[in-house]
């Protein structure tokens, strides 16, 4: 369950693990905003990915903002893999890489009401919720832990 840098090649499978989650993870008009990072900003931005038996279940990365912080975006675990410690793996490694950036003073991301508590888990606390705000259904819920 060790991360390995995001390829090019692993852009179909990214896609088909965001399609796993939908509609209670992400909602479909979420699906063009993931591919264009996917194209534009996953190799640069190191994002991550974790493979089972030579096949990607699960992704996600670490986006610095650079205001002294950090940003976990698009982190998600193929829907039949959930609660098998691969999302944990994932978080971990990425606090891990802003912890090890003397730049990074805190950590942020944008979830839903659905994994508020995983991450509350995390060390991470509710810093606003807006109803909707990923979708009908799905409210924003921005969450930070300060490193």
């Amino acid at each position: 369950m060790t991360p390995r840098p995001y390829r090019c090649t692993d852009l179909t499978a990214c896609l088909s693990i965001f399609d796993s989650n939908v509609p209670t993870y992400f909602a479909p008009a979420e699906r063009g905003d993931f591919e264009r990072f996917l194209h534009e900003h996953a190799v640069p931005r190191a994002f991550q990915v974790i493979e089972v038996e030579g096949q990607v279940v699960a992704c996600g990365g670490l986006w610095h903002c650079g205001d002294g912080s950090a940003s976990l975006c698009w982190g998600m675990v193929e829907r039949s893999r959930h609660r098998q410690g691969l999302g944990r793996a994932l978080a971990v490694a990425r606090l891990q890489q802003a912890e090890t950036d003397p730049s990074v003073q805190r950590i942020t991301l944008s979830t839903s009401q659905h994994t508020q508590g995983f991450y509350a888990g995390l060390g991470f606390q509710v810093v606003r919720v807006v109803a909707d705000g990923h979708g009908a259904g799905i409210d924003a819920v921005e969450m930070q832990r300060v490193l």
